[in-house]
């Protein structure tokens, strides 16, 4: 039997691992979404490519993670090729890239676009409140 793959359930996997609120997602796809349209987003099974293509650009993950990523399946790849003696070779195994510091790098990322934001917004606010007082 074919395991289906999620692409709702994959899009709501990586966006928590990113530590992105349904919210934020919302905000950064544009005007036309909100907290609520995500939510229903991530229960469809199949999601149109140029939407997947969209969200992959948002939250930098390649859309074949969307189309491609099922849990049950990589459980148990992971529990079939780990041993007793997995550790032995995970000690000789020296990895450069800590994928973790790369997803805290793009989380900071956005929290300094969202405070930069903000920030604009109060500018913004602050010569309108100007102008106000000048009238």
């Amino acid at each position: 039997m074919e395991q289906k793959i999620h692409q709702g359930r994959n899009i709501k996997r990586f966006r928590e691992m990113l530590g992105i609120k349904q919210d934020a997602l919302a905000f950064d796809l544009g005007e036309d979404w909100n907290q609520k349209k995500i939510s229903i987003l991530e229960q469809k099974e199949t999601i149109e490519d140029s939407l997947l293509k969209q969200i992959s650009e948002v939250i930098k993950i390649p859309v074949d993670a969307f189309k491609n990523f099922d849990e049950e399946q990589a459980v148990n790849i992971i529990s079939n090729t780990f041993q007793d003696d997995a550790v032995a070779y995970a000690e000789q195994y020296k990895c450069t890239v800590n994928p973790l510091d790369k997803i805290i790098q793009l989380h900071e990322e956005k929290i300094a676009l969202y405070e930069r934001m903000l920030k604009e917004k109060d500018d913004m606010m602050a010569r309108l409140e100007d102008l106000i007082k000048l009238r």
